[in-house]
């Protein structure tokens, strides 16, 4: 019985993860609601099943709710993340924390109703709805803390494995379901009554899971999402009409999202294009350098010379900027006199060596209407050694460039384990 409960277990593991990566790498074609629907729908059952549901492994007692479905779900929320970016992964993070409040409140909120019993022996259990409550409150606060956990501690591992994704991946489930299993066994023995001795099979169990979970990652990572080729069985005209959307939005697109002023990109379409070029970059095991300058001083020049001057010195700048940049490059107005760069396959220090050449091009090139020389303040940050997302980048890359302003401008900084510029 033993060993057909550990098959079980298994197929469990494989039938969960199976499903929801189906339903995550199909999210641009069914709708990340789907996905993200699957994922909470299940919170009570989970709960309900780690509260009094066990059988019997090989290595001791077990619920599969907590070390399966819980597990997966936590694993999930991580892969989330990597395929898509903070901005989207909060979203079930705090749409699980919220909505399971809610649960819990309705349940209180029931117990003042005076319920009729419409058969005999079906009158509600509300005592089971108290204790489901307070665990329910427990394991909320326990999702939000390990969901939250293990992104951060994803991108801290990647400070000392970078391109191993697949081992951050299994590392992070190891820690944060053994704090998971250490709060949550607490609730169970105090609400519960769980005795002791399920509290290391539940552990080595979320353990396995673990170990299942990242395997499957890894063939869906390197055997499905990267190597594979989507076959399409639909007539060859749906492919041209495709094609044809295709080619006439990248036409489109190639059109808008431009500032007027200087011919660069602005600020809406980096919001568009930027996180796309980082992520793709980092599952080709690329860095990406974000370059930020800001004009020094700038406010001067239209003080003293006017707008039309100023915008003048601003095309001047964008003009050069164009002229140093490669083909794979990206360069956007950020707004105002700030310009912002997405250089992929770039490390740190190549990143510093561009971003001096664009200062250095500026100071020697463009000058005001009374021939002084126009400087740029300059801030580097690259993905994965300062994070994985687009705004984590950023900001990374603008704090410097303050940095950079308060040592006296016309200058580089990047981390601060490399040298100032300039």
């Amino acid at each position: 019985m033993e060993t057909l409960n550990l098959l079980l277990f298994v197929i469990e593991a494989v039938g969960y993860f199976t499903l929801m990566v189906t339903l995550l790498h199909f999210r641009y074609r069914l709708g990340l609601g789907m996905f993200l629907t699957a994922l909470g729908v299940m919170h009570f059952m989970e709960t309900y099943l780690a509260a009094v549901f066990y059988v019997s492994v090989p290595f001791g007692i077990v619920s599969p709710g907590s070390s399966i479905f819980f597990a997966g779900k936590l694993m999930m929320i991580l892969m989330l993340y990597l395929q898509e970016d903070a901005a989207v992964v909060r979203q079930p993070i705090y749409g699980l924390f919220l909505g399971n409040l809610l649960t819990v409140g309705v349940a209180w909120l029931l117990q003042w109703h005076s319920p009729v019993a419409l058969s005999p022996g079906r009158a509600p259990n509300f005592d089971f709805l108290r204790e489901m409550g307070w665990l329910m409150v427990w394991g909320t606060a326990l999702l939000y803390l390990d969901s939250i956990g293990i992104i951060l501690l994803y991108e801290r591992l990647g400070r000392y494995f970078k391109h191993k994704v697949i081992l951050r991946f299994m590392i992070c489930g190891f820690a944060l379901l053994t704090f998971d299993q250490i709060g949550f066994f607490g609730a169970l023995y105090y609400f519960a009554g769980v005795p002791a001795d399920a509290f290391w099979g539940g552990w080595k169990a979320k353990m396995l899971a673990v170990c299942i979970y990242t395997a499957l990652f890894a063939i869906y990572e390197i055997g499905i999402r990267r190597g594979a080729v989507a076959a399409s069985a639909r007539p060859i005209s749906d492919i041209f009409s495709d094609l044809t959307f295709r080619e006439r939005y990248h036409d489109l697109l190639s059109r808008t999202g431009r500032d007027v002023l200087t011919g660069l990109y602005d600020r809406a379409r980096m919001e568009f294009e930027a996180p796309t070029m980082i992520r793709e970059s980092l599952r080709q095991g690329q860095p990406v350098t974000v370059v930020i300058l800001d004009a020094d001083h700038f406010k001067d020049v239209n003080d003293h010379f006017g707008h039309l001057q100023g915008d003048e010195v601003l095309k001047a700048i964008a003009a050069r900027l164009g002229t140093i940049l490669r083909a794979s490059d990206r360069m956007f107005r950020f707004g105002g006199e700030e310009f912002v760069a997405i250089c992929p396959a770039t490390d740190h220090a190549e990143g510093l060596r561009l971003a001096e050449r664009l200062r250095w091009t500026i100071a020697s090139s463009v000058s005001t209407p009374d021939g002084k020389p126009v400087t740029v303040s300059v801030g580097v940050a690259t993905a994965d050694e300062d994070g994985i997302g687009f705004t984590t980048v950023l900001s990374a890359a603008d704090e410097r460039l303050y940095q950079a302003k308060k040592i006296g401008r016309n200058c580089v900084v990047g981390r601060p384990e490399v040298a100032v510029v300039g």
